[in-house]
């Protein structure tokens, strides 16, 4: 067993907390499916609430067995932006209620995610670490992703899944976009440190 983790341990990408993160991306064909081939809200809006409950996980083996990373660092928050985008996007596509909430989770997302991609990638920012606030806001909004879309199916109890979907998504919303704006701050001075460390 100690042999193992060594050995997975010392390849720079092919690490636990890795491969749990590119298991979590595989689900999205099968997040798709269940929406849009089977025509299946619940089970669909279980498996994404699935993945977004897992977030934790990835970090925590990472700690567990020292398998901490820059790619990890990189990658795992990729995943989760882009698991939030495709899963959204396929409920817009849906027709999901409520769109307008829909809408502006996504806004923000491809606003922020982008000018981070673009300072780090154009500009050579460097990587800063998510705010206490900002894994709140994610979380919140994990959950009621999937409570809305429970609350547009027929699964027993739907119409408690959508008032704690509201519960959890307006406090969510709101918190996303205050980060947002607190992250400028931290975005102007690491772009300063990459600057600095690339002179």
């Amino acid at each position: 067993m100690e042999s193992t983790d060594l050995q997975l341990s010392s390849h720079k990408f092919l690490t636990a907390p890795n491969l749990f993160t590119l298991a979590r991306l595989c689900c999205i064909p099968l997040f798709l499916w269940m929406l849009f081939g089977r025509d299946n809200l619940a089970g669909a809006a279980f498996l994404l609430g699935g993945l977004g409950a897992t977030d934790w996980v990835d970090g925590w083996l990472a700690r567990r067995f020292n398998q901490v990373s820059e790619f990890g660092k990189m990658f795992d928050p990729t995943a989760d932006r882009l698991l939030f985008i495709v899963g959204i996007g396929g409920i817009i596509i849906k027709g999901i209620d409520p769109l307008w909430f829909m809408w502006l989770v996504v806004l923000r997302e491809f606003v922020f995610g982008g000018t981070i991609a673009i300072a780090t990638l154009v500009f050579g920012m460097q990587r800063f670490d998510v705010t206490w606030w900002g894994k709140t806001a994610t979380f919140l909004l994990m959950f009621a992703i999937p409570g809305f879309m429970l609350g547009a199916s027929d699964f027993p109890g739907h119409h408690l899944f959508l008032i704690a979907a509201w519960i959890l998504g307006i406090p969510g919303l709101l918190l996303s976009y205050y980060t947002a704006i607190t992250y400028v701050p931290t975005i102007r001075s690491s772009l300063r440190a990459g600057r600095t460390r690339r002179g």
